[in-house]
């Protein structure tokens, strides 16, 4: 990882819209962090990134089982509303696909103490999966130019040459394609965008940002919606965290000379060669992913999904809930939970020290 920047937990809710329980939480809950003789009470709300929905609903259950006094709620209402309603005051911190902007940074959280930035914590690595349902297609493999054709509109057809190239011996159907992207402001579009931009800059000449660039396709309002359109759809493709690709079926994209499919170890891997994004403060560990890899031991189309808080809160209260949860999702035990509910790709020794040093700081 070539992260030169400290960390430390900090603290993410999740609940979709849903606050579990005290009493839910003890039911079935995996391993949390803190002990049962907690003297934590209160309420921790939180919204954002929906490819964190199932690692978070998780992590909710695992922390409130052993703080059975605090209530954590989630929202999984995207990664732009998200960091729309920390940065106002709406809750106390965001989970976000996309690490804040320089123009966010330049703005005032309402949430911190005065004059204080909010900072960006990893907390979930994970692949993005191309997900597809194509009549009489189990397996489809994809170079990022195509992907790029396809979800701009320029190849409509699932029988065309560029994608019969690509798939020898599979039989495509001379249907209609319906690409499916996100119609909120999306972390997952960004860092899906962000791929097809740095590995085929020629076809996807949109800068990444969380708004899907073109005007092409299918809209769909979060992780879910966009599985249920591909799902329910008819020749359908689209994008998602890859914890929710169900029994969809899955792009194998190409890696130099291979085609790979997403896998937790390929995202580590594409992670831990990626550097700091610059100009940060020091405890601000927003990464600036490197997806140009011809190794195909990596995945390159990978998301970072942050905990967005803050150094110094103008509430202790709620500070010290944020400490203790972060905190919580981004230890060993945390990610060992997420990994096993989603997927996700657990953070690398060196950068839960990181975040732990972060988390350990705030107040």
């Amino acid at each position: 990882m070539k992260l030169k920047r400290f960390g430390a937990p900090v603290v993410l809710a999740v609940v979709a819209t849903i606050a579990l329980s005290s009493c839910a939480a003890n039911e079935d809950a995996p391993p949390a962090a803190t002990e049962s003789t907690s003297s934590l009470t209160g309420t921790l709300n939180a919204a954002g990134a929906s490819s964190q929905q199932a690692a978070q609903e998780s992590w909710v259950a695992g922390f409130q089982t052993a703080n059975p006094d605090v209530t954590v709620n989630y929202d999984p209402s995207g990664s732009g509303a998200g960091r729309e309603a920390f940065i106002s005051g709406g809750v106390d911190f965001a989970g976000s696909d996309s690490a804040l902007n320089d123009d966010e940074l330049a703005g005032a959280f309402a949430a911190c103490a005065p004059d204080t930035k909010a900072v960006d914590l990893p907390v979930y690595i994970s692949p993005i999966a191309v997900v597809f349902n194509v009549e009489g297609v189990d397996d489809l493999s994809l170079d990022a130019a195509t992907i790029a054709h396809i979800f701009k509109g320029d190849i409509t057809k699932w029988n065309d040459p560029a994608i019969a190239a690509l798939n020898d011996g599979v039989t495509l159907p001379d249907a209609n394609i319906t690409a499916v992207h996100r119609s909120d402001d999306s972390g997952t579009t960004k860092n899906f965008s962000d791929y097809l931009n740095q590995v085929a800059p020629d076809v996807w000449d949109q800068k990444p940002a969380d708004p899907f660039p073109y005007q092409t396709g299918e809209g769909a309002q979060g992780t879910s919606g966009v599985i249920d359109a591909v799902t329910n759809g008819t020749n359908t493709i689209g994008y998602a965290d890859a914890s929710r690709a169900g029994d969809l079926g899955v792009v194998k994209i190409k890696v130099g000379d291979e085609f790979v499919a997403p896998s937790a170890e390929g995202a580590a891997a594409v992670v831990d060669d990626s550097p700091a994004v610059e100009g940060r403060a020091d405890n601000d560990l927003a990464v600036k992913l490197e997806r140009t890899t011809t190794d195909p031991s990596h995945y390159p189309l990978v998301l970072v999904s942050y905990a967005i808080v803050c150094p110094e809160y103008a509430d202790a209260d709620q500070a010290a809930l944020v400490k203790a949860y972060v905190g919580y999702i981004a230890s060993a035990d945390g990610q060992k939970v997420a990994a096993d509910a989603a997927g996700s790709s657990p953070l690398s020794s060196e950068l839960q020290a990181k975040v732990a040093d972060v988390v350990a700081s705030i107040k």
